[in-house]
């Protein structure tokens, strides 16, 4: 069973149609009992990086995800600001974060005054896996997916570099390390190639 993190920020009900219609078990976590049995979680997030680190841990789940995650190694996929959760902190607050994966959150500076990149980046962009994982299990650099975010997850080892996006230089947009996966895009956005991805973690 998937549980899919609530904690009040991100669609969750989204996720839980996506693995309805591939007719995977998905519960929709909005305390600690709901997920103790999972075999996968999904931690979305959208908006700011010290709110969403907030929620979490008034939400009294962040004990037992912390235990389930790096205790008994429950693979789990965090997403956009989920992602970013992942890292040791973040320039757009002063809370620590989950300090999972080796990284920090910086935000998006542009190379020149006469670029024509925006931020944030928002709308489609390809992807390029750069690491072979079953997470990126048919998917390639034609796969797009929908961004929206003006902070990025910089990883400290490359080892942890799953996939890159190119907007004004590449930057991380998929990264792991064991159990633990991290997106920037929204899959549950991102039409048959965002399916398939969340089919994908659903199988590791």
């Amino acid at each position: 069973m998937i549980a899919i993190i609530d904690y009040g920020l991100g669609n969750v009900k989204a996720f839980a149609n996506v693995y309805k219609k591939l007719n995977i078990p998905a519960v929709i976590a909005g305390k600690s009992e709901d997920f103790k049995d999972a075999d996968k979680i999904i931690l979305p997030g959208v908006g700011a990086f010290d709110y969403a680190m907030t929620l979490l841990e008034k939400s009294g789940m962040k004990e037992q995800l912390t235990e389930m995650v790096t205790g008994r190694q429950i693979p789990v996929l965090g997403i956009c600001v989920g992602m970013q959760m992942l890292a040791a902190s973040s320039e757009e607050g002063t809370r620590p974060g989950l300090g999972w994966i080796d990284g920090e959150v910086k935000k998006f500076k542009l190379s020149s005054s006469t670029s024509t990149m925006r931020i944030p980046h928002m709308g489609w962009n390809n992807i390029k896996p750069v690491k072979k994982t079953g997470l990126m299990d048919g998917l390639d650099h034609n796969s797009k997916f929908y961004f929206l975010h003006s902070y990025y997850f910089k990883v400290h080892n490359h080892d942890n570099l799953i996939a890159t996006t190119d907007y004004d230089g590449e930057f991380a947009c998929a990264v792991g390390s064991d159990n633990i996966y991290g997106v920037q895009f929204h899959p549950e956005k991102s039409h048959g190639w965002g399916v398939r991805l969340l089919e994908n973690f659903s199988r590791l």
